[in-house]
This record gives structure tokens, sequence and C-alpha cells, in this order.
């Protein structure tokens, strides 16, 4: 215990002085009467998005101050989650998988599905390396954000081709820093996500993608999570959140040159360079989110637990964390309170 102390110390000392590798995305309202809710994003497209573009939580909760901060990665989003500084965030399920074991055991929970990655999540090689397989990046650097869902599903796609971690040069990279060092030609590979893929297409192509890993067994998603005392201590705002989310899903598939729109204006896109991003990736009903194979209904965590214990086990395999956790870690920590009807209204 005293070692995971001070472990969580120094994560918290660094994200006070480094900023944990984000930009602030803004704060809405700064009533020093009203409590601020704390809400970590990324900018890969999602219906997350939507709800930040449109002001949609600041509507639906005019009794609180809203606080969105932009993270690069799902590691930043774990970090800030250890030193307290967020109630809700968005990162992807092998961060999650990886928060919710040992050593981090972090206390929050997943209370909906953002996206379950499609081909918006792809490992590219950049032309002129010669490399047309993923067998053929054995010996070679390949770039991808340590900890995202992108380098567990590079780790699952070297493991399906015979290779481990040790027959490729793995470097840590965040999008924005894979592009550069793709662009210096310091790396020959990437797995990464929108919208740096499609800049990485321009001079690049296609080894695999996380629809074709999904479709072999090793699905990835995009998640919200909420931090465990957060939501005992509001549980109406986890409705509300979770409800806006849930109405941003309906507009990707109602009405989507508007949540193109939307979204476009957070990822600094064009609505039509946009528009295509989101075809690369699958976006559930809120009904699909509440069913048995996503989260479940109260008291009655869905397949979500067994996705999740899935990428612990793997992330242990590869010796990523120390043990896969038990699948009671996972189900403890899906958030069915009030589904389906929270979602259905």
């Amino acid at each position: 215990m005293k070692l995971k102390a001070v472990f969580v110390a120094l994560i918290a000392a660094v994200l006070a002085l480094a900023g944990c590798s984000v930009d602030k995305g803004g704060q809405s309202g700064n009533d020093p009467d009203k409590p601020t809710i704390r809400i970590g994003y990324q900018t890969f497209p999602s219906g997350d998005l939507i709800v930040k573009n449109s002001g949609w939580l600041e509507e639906a909760l005019p009794d609180y101050n809203i606080k969105w901060t932009k993270f690069d990665s799902g590691a930043d989003v774990n970090t800030a989650f250890i030193a307290k500084e967020l109630d809700f965030g968005a990162l992807g399920s092998s961060p999650v998988a990886r928060g919710l074991s040992e050593p981090l055991n972090i206390p929050y929970q997943v209370a909906f599905v953002l996206d379950v990655a499609g081909d918006n999540e792809a490992l590219v090689a950049r032309n002129g390396s010669n490399i047309t397989t993923v067998a053929d990046l054995k010996g070679k650097r390949v770039g991808t954000p340590f900890a995202s869902t992108a380098h567990y599903s590079l780790l699952a796609a070297l493991n399906q081709n015979g290779l481990s971690p040790a027959d490729v040069a793995l470097v840590d990279l965040q999008p924005q820093a894979i592009l550069a060092a793709w662009e210096r030609g310091d790396i020959d590979a990437a797995y990464t996500w929108l919208p740096t893929l499609d800049q990485l297409r321009a001079t690049g192509k296609d080894l695999i993608t996380s629809r074709q890993l999904a479709e072999n067994g090793k699905p990835t998603l995009d998640l919200g999570v909420v931090s465990t005392e957060f939501a005992e201590t509001h549980p109406e705002v986890v409705d509300i959140w979770r409800q806006q989310q849930a109405r941003a899903l309906d507009l990707i598939k109602d009405a989507p040159d508007a949540a193109a729109q939307a979204i476009s204006a957070e990822i600094g896109l064009t609505p039509e360079e946009t528009a295509g991003q989101i075809k690369q990736g699958v976006y559930l009903t809120p009904q699909a989110v509440a069913s048995a194979e996503w989260l479940g209904s109260e008291g009655n965590p869905g397949n979500i637990a067994a996705n999740l214990e899935s990428a612990s086990g793997f992330l242990a395999e590869q010796k990523q964390i120390p043990a896969a956790a038990p699948r009671k870690t996972f189900e403890d920590a899906v958030y069915t309170k009030g589904l389906p009807d929270v979602l259905n209204q």
C-alpha cells in the first residue's frame, strides 16, 4: 500500500507540473457559489464532442459550472483520475482495463459506450518502408500511444502474426507526435486513431484495422467513465450526463450532417471530412448501450465486463500490467443504476 501511495503521489505531482499533456477545453460559468463538474474529453469523433459543442450539459445542469479539459490519450485521462482531477472522462477500453487492474485500481465506473472501434483505428505502414504485412514489422520502428486502445490492438495484431513486442521497436508517441515522427521518417508504421490516422493514410497503407481485429475476437471501444465517488454522491447528474450522450447517438443516426457539423468544430476539420470519419466508426443506439451485450441493466452488468476482463488478461500476458483482474472487478465497475430506463427516456 505504501508503494501505491508513493506512486499515486508521484503521478499527481507529474500532473501538476506538466499539465498532463492537455489543452484546456473551456469552462462554462465560473460562479464560485456553484459546484463544478470536471469532464475530460478527447478529440476522436464521438457523441461526447457533440455534447460539448452543443452545450447540452450546460443547459441541462444550470446549477453547475461545467469544465471541459482536453486530453491526448487514455493514459493521460487515467493520470487525471488518479490525481482526483476529473469526475467524468472519455477513454478507450484498454486504458479502462488497465485503470481498473493492479496497480492503479482507479475508483471509476463505466457509464456509457461512446463508440466501437472500426476503421477509425488502424495500423498503417509508411510508403517506402517496404512493409506490406504485419509480419514485415519485425525489426521496424512502430509508434503508438502506450496504454491506449491502439496499443492494445497493436499488440493483438503482432500476436496474431507470430510476433512479440520485443520483435519490433515500439515507440510511445501521442497522435500529434506520431504525425511529426512519420513526416521526419523516424518511424516506419503507427497504430493510432482519427483524425491523425487519415493524415497518415495520405502517405501510407493500412495493414490491419480495429474492425478486423474485432472480427477476430479483439474488439476495442471508447467508453465514458465516472468517478465512483461522484456517481454515489450525484446519481441524478450521471443520469442527465448519460441522457445527453444518448441524445448525441440519436443525432449521429438521425441527423448525420448536424452531427458532423458539431464534431468538426471540435476537431478542426471540415464537416465533409468529419462525416467521412464518422462513417468509419461504429455507433450504437442508446437501447443497444443498455443491452446485455454492452452495459446491461441494473444489477445485471452486461458483456462489457467480459470485454474488459479479456483486455486485462491480454495486457497481463504482454507484461503491460502485473496480473489480470478477476471478472468481478469489472462487473462491479459497470454503472448500471437506472438502466435501461435512463436511456429510453
